[in-house]
């Protein structure tokens, strides 16, 4: 199990790295443009390959809480938020202006799904006591606030309302999102690692499930 959770951190900080690299070699305002727009800079290869990794790790963390006896609900959300991540990769958004396409679509929807589930899933972690279960819950909660400023602009727009990026910025929204939910995912995979103190007395950790 820990060679697991080792491969999945691995791939979470590469993919933390690539995304950070992705940002740096951009001149796009992060603060205003979402970070979807980042595909159509000349490093854009940067964020499938993120968003890849982010999924290969969630992968490996859930299989290793599914050895270890946690909920299926919590392995199966995770597994569903790094499937997600892997078709907003897989299907780049449209550019500004562009009606939405096919691959924007599923784009736009694989977002949504993932930005929800991960909270769900930290919910669920926190409510079992798990190591960590109070940082986990705040991060859970700060992404769902911030969920909700990401998805208040398209209901506004729905209305007829005008609302510019300047009103909400939607890539700092966006980016907490982004943010609080891969800590949550770290934050789930170290649950795992059992304290030395604990290892050495041969103790156990309390039932996940």
């Amino acid at each position: 199990m820990k060679a697991l959770l080792v491969s999945g951190f691995a791939a979470i900080g590469t993919g933390s790295g690539a995304m950070l690299t992705l940002h740096a070699e951009s001149d796009l305002d992060p603060l205003h443009s979402v970070i979807s727009e980042y595909a159509f800079q000349a490093s854009g290869w940067l964020l499938p390959a993120s968003l890849t990794l982010f999924a290969v790790g969630s992968a490996f963390i859930a299989e290793a809480m599914r050895r270890a006896g946690m909920s299926r609900w919590v392995v199966a959300l995770l597994l569903a938020w790094g499937a997600s991540m892997f078709l907003i990769g897989a299907f780049p958004t449209d550019r500004p202006g562009v009606p939405l396409s096919l691959s924007g679509g599923i784009h736009r929807y694989a977002a949504f799904a993932a930005f929800l589930v991960m909270p769900a899933a930290g919910m669920l972690l926190a409510k079992a006591r798990i190591r960590y279960a109070k940082a986990v819950r705040i991060l859970s909660g700060v992404a769902l606030g911030a969920l909700l400023l990401v998805v208040v602009p398209y209901v506004v727009r729905m209305f007829g309302i005008p609302l510019t990026n300047d009103d909400i910025p939607a890539g700092l929204t966006q980016r907490a999102v982004v943010v609080t939910e891969i800590g949550v995912l770290a934050l789930a995979g170290l649950s795992m690692l059992k304290p030395l103190a604990q290892r050495s007395q041969g103790g156990s950790s309390p039932s996940l499930a």
